[in-house]
């Protein structure tokens, strides 16, 4: 028995307590799941209706996906919800719950600190793994740069810092991230924990000393998360401009899943038990290492534990281009996973329904995105074509009159044109956003230009996502892409074989699906082809709020290579929502017998 047990073991077993329960409670997603089902069962005969205007197989296919996505996008809407009104009597609930108590410093084991780093070493984030207050720990710099000069730099960091930093290296980058812990859990980590931290996350200094009670503590734990905030100490315009949505998410998404949902390891910012790692034969190789290795480990009978009271500093990428790669890592990395894991999920005895929701709701998320596009094609195109008819638009102003002709829907689409269908269209569409809306209508201008920023970064992603999704699916293959690497991808530069125009070409398609990388051109041109097209369809139909989102397809490529405090950039950053507002306000005529348009459902969801 080591040391640091036999110490615990003297001071009796009133240490040993219990924080998490064998199973969640189910009445979060018992809620989200009765409610769609009333919904479904008052709205579902009308959007069948529809189906009475299809002759052709074709027409059956486009409606039919039409009215199944539209029902979908109400589930996640009331998944929304649930997750508001829940983590609200959560958090008010558990406002006053006892942390850990603390442990004598005789008491507490030897931990490891692996800070992650590939061509992103921050020194401010390796210092704070260094400061912490803790008796007995080391920090491992896990570095797998390929630059010189971050070699050099991390290097002469861990001059500065003798004893308590040892830098580990690898012959190969087989496995990404969860390869490099791997390996260093394998070959020169010993400590019966052991700290994750990511190249540009600020850890507090009281990290170890705060989460190690829980481990010792609880024998059910297998790992610990702490909360996270935007870093105030960006520079980047970006990051000032959308940070404040990353202390949002993790208040408002994170915390109540100690009692009603799964508790995810978010792949920094964590504490490990090493038995846990152990258990299952290392963190499994895949861009999503860190949500396997959770449901790995709960298949075993372990739980995590989210601390909110421990708060680290993480980064927003510093530019649209880290963002956009940071985001197709992360496509490409769940469809690896549901590919993968999805299997070992659904079949675990251990997890219980509500947790099986609770990881399928957010994952599966991005790979829908490829349906979402999908059904923006259909909604915006296809239904027109099949069933539309020319509904001259007549404007007055100032004793002009002008007549426009613009392109509507069939009669036959009236069914939904109510105010029960308008308002469960705009709760859908409100409720992703609402948890910004409660954090910050104090300061309203405040909250006008964030939701103006966040339309026109998040909503344009629909291209990208596709794009991530269809090579994913094409291919078979995920690569774990470093979003703070400003070194370039080589990879995107591919050895085209001298011969023919035509094998030449196959080549930079080969390339363009292998990689599906935001810097390639190819990728920013079919950006820009959906965006121009889909303007000229808003125009054609009148369709207000889906040209904001056109708009902001047309933007991204340009904000791709733009700074954020480019003057006509953040000019036209307001224009997709205000476009997205003017549309929903038109959109409410529609309940008084005046359908300007077809509720934007093409933006909606």
């Amino acid at each position: 028995m080591s040391a640091h047990h036999q110490t615990l073991q003297g001071t009796g077993n009133s240490l040993k307590r219990s924080y998490v329960s064998a199973k969640p409670s189910p009445a979060l997603y018992l809620t989200i799941f009765g409610s769609w089902l009333a919904a479904l069962l008052w709205f579902h005969p009308r959007l069948a209706s529809l189906m009475d205007m299809a002759d052709t197989p074709f027409e059956n296919a486009a409606l039919g996906f039409f009215v199944f996505f539209i029902e979908i996008a109400w589930l996640y809407g009331f998944y929304n919800l649930g997750v508001l009104l829940f983590a609200g009597v959560y958090n008010w609930k558990t406002r006053h719950q006892a942390i850990a108590e603390p442990l004598p410093d005789e008491a507490l084991p030897p931990v490891a600190v692996l800070y992650t780093t590939c061509n992103d070493f921050v020194e401010a984030s390796a210092w704070s793994c260094v400061a912490q207050d803790y008796p007995n720990y080391k920090v491992y710099i896990l570095d797998d740069s390929s630059n010189p000069a971050y070699q050099q730099q991390i290097d002469a960091f861990a001059a500065l810092n003798p004893g308590r930093v040892e830098v580990v290296r690898r012959a190969n980058r087989r496995g990404f991230k969860a390869g490099n812990m791997n390996h260093a859990l394998r070959t020169v980590v010993r400590e019966p924990y052991f700290a994750i931290a990511d190249a540009d996350e600020i850890l507090p200094q009281d990290f170890l000393r705060k989460l190690v009670p829980y481990l010792e503590r609880d024998d059910k734990i297998g790992f610990v998360q702490a909360n996270h905030q935007a870093n105030p100490g960006a520079t980047s315009s970006l990051a000032k401009a959308l940070g404040k949505g990353i202390d949002t998410h993790w208040r408002w998404y994170q915390p109540l899943r100690n009692a009603f949902g799964f508790v995810m390891f978010l792949g920094h910012g964590a504490i490990l038990r090493r038995e846990s790692w152990q258990a299952i034969g290392g963190f499994p190789e895949i861009v999503s290492e860190d949500l396997g290795f959770a449901i790995r480990i709960r298949e075993l009978g372990w739980r995590g534990y989210f601390a909110r009271e421990v708060v680290c500093y993480e980064d927003f990428p510093e530019t649209v281009r880290a963002f956009r790669i940071r985001h197709i890592k992360w496509t490409r990395g769940t469809c690896e996973f549901l590919h993968q894991e999805f299997g070992r999920l659904v079949r675990a005895r251990n997890i219980t329904w509500s947790e099986k929701f609770d990881i399928l709701f957010p994952t599966l998320n991005l790979p829908l995105t490829l349906f979402y596009f999908i059904f923006m094609i259909n909604a915006n195109m296809v239904l027109p074509w099949l069933f539309g008819i020319l509904r001259p638009l007549t404007l007055e102003m100032g004793g002009e009159t002008l007549v426009l002709p613009t392109w509507g829907l069939a009669p036959g689409f009236q069914a939904v044109y109510s105010a029960d269908f308008f308002l469960i269209t705009l709760v859908s569409f409100v409720a992703p956003v609402l948890c910004f809306v409660m954090d910050m209508w104090r300061k309203p201008v405040e909250l006008f230009r964030f939701l103006c920023h966040s339309t026109v970064v998040y909503a344009s992603l629909g291209p990208l996502s596709a794009v991530g999704v269809l090579s994913y699916m094409m291919t078979g293959k995920a690569t774990f892409l470093v979003t703070g690497d400003r070194s370039g991808d080589t990879a995107l530069k591919p050895a085209l074989h001298k011969g023919s125009f035509g094998g030449e070409i196959l080549n930079y398609l080969r390339a363009f699906v292998d990689k599906s990388h935001p810097d390639q051109k190819g990728v920013q041109a079919f950006e820009m082809l959906c965006g121009i097209l889909f303007i000229g369809i808003c125009l054609a139909m009148f369709q207000v709020s889906f040209l904001g989102l056109a708009i902001a397809f047309v933007m991204m490529p340009f904000l791709h290579h733009f700074s954020w405090d480019n003057h006509l950039i953040q000019g036209m950053s307001y224009v997709p929502f205000v476009l997205v507002l003017a549309g929903l306000a038109l959109g409410g005529f529609a309940v008084l017998g005046m359908p300007t348009m077809f509720f934007s459902f093409g933006f909606h969801f």
